[in-house]
């Protein structure tokens, strides 16, 4: 049986467009009611990325994330968070500096918005399995490790809570590294498995083992949680959930073209953690478990 309350994460929506997940929500009006939806499902973490509502393509912008933000929490209590902008893609170009990067997240800390924060700890290529047969190349999602020092760095100074996504079992080694060195919040280490993209593992129990095994030896007692991109998690879910894990859903992560709305993954999950004996926790007490945990008071 679980040891503790297991979280439930939903990811709405990811930088997809309507054209390749159609129900993802794009104007800040349905992020946050889909976002309360959600939390009031089971759901109490809530992760979004914001859109410029005139063009449907993903835009970073210290407005509409508040508003998100703010829209959420004034309804239901949920750790909210936003994602992290890409190098080499528009508006930040390659040739800058770290600080550009994360000026969003260091203005939303600065209002006292930012709970968490999404970290990449390391460099990977975004390969789909049907871009490989089409010829068409992917892309590199570049994280150099001044980026992570300098939002780790930020996160010991605003104390907002690192959301590692885990994309490669290297970033667990660097991001455990990074995080001694910086002195911030504890990590959450997210690790991401998928069945339509080359990174990773797909979503088999060997692969889960393999970063189990390499947590334990790196930040043991460390918060985890399974999720992913292009990716059905369901099938590691109870063995998360009897090892003390956490899940993570949404239309992001959802394989593309996904015929479900963000509230039924939602209440698939609740059912399945609740199957497997899980209790389901609140914002609430996910920030005192992570509180004792980093004060020695909770066992690990």
């Amino acid at each position: 049986m679980p040891t503790r309350k297991s979280w439930l994460e939903v990811s709405l929506n990811g930088w997809w467009g309507r054209e390749r997940q159609p129900g993802i929500p794009v104007s800040v009006r349905e992020i946050v009611e889909q976002g309360v939806a959600c939390a009031r499902a089971g759901a109490a973490i809530v992760h979004v990325h914001a859109y410029d509502e005139s063009t449907g393509r993903p835009k970073e912008s210290v407005a509409s994330y508040a508003a998100i933000i703010e829209g959420i929490r004034s309804e239901v209590d949920a750790i909210v968070y936003p994602t992290v902008s890409s190098r080499g893609g528009t508006p930040l170009a390659w040739d800058q500096g770290a600080a550009p990067r994360f000026a969003l997240q260091e203005e939303l800390a600065r209002r006292g918005l930012l709970e968490w924060a999404a970290v990449d700890p390391g460099s990977f290529n975004l390969a789909s399995y049907d871009d490989l047969r089409a010829d068409r190349e992917g892309f590199v999602c570049v994280n150099p490790e001044g980026d992570l020092r300098e939002i780790l760095a930020l996160a010991a100074r605003y104390l907002f809570r690192p959301a590692y996504a885990i994309y490669e079992p290297g970033f667990v080694r660097l991001g455990a590294s990074l995080h001694w060195r910086c002195g911030c919040p504890a990590p959450i280490y997210r690790f991401m498995f998928s069945s339509e993209y080359t990174f990773s593992f797909p979503p088999d129990d060997y692969g889960l083992t393999a970063y189990l095994k390499l947590l334990d030896q790196v930040a043991p007692g460390a918060r985890w949680m399974v999720g992913g991109l292009g990716v059905d998690i369901s099938p590691l879910v109870p063995r998360a959930i009897s090892e003390g894990g956490h899940v993570r859903v949404g239309l992001e992560d959802a394989p593309l073209g996904c015929g479900k709305s963000n509230v039924e993954l939602v209440e698939d999950a609740v059912r399945v953690v609740e199957a497997c004996g899980g209790e389901l926790a609140t914002a609430t007490q996910i920030r005192t478990e992570l509180r004792a945990f980093e004060t020695g008071e909770a066992q690990i």
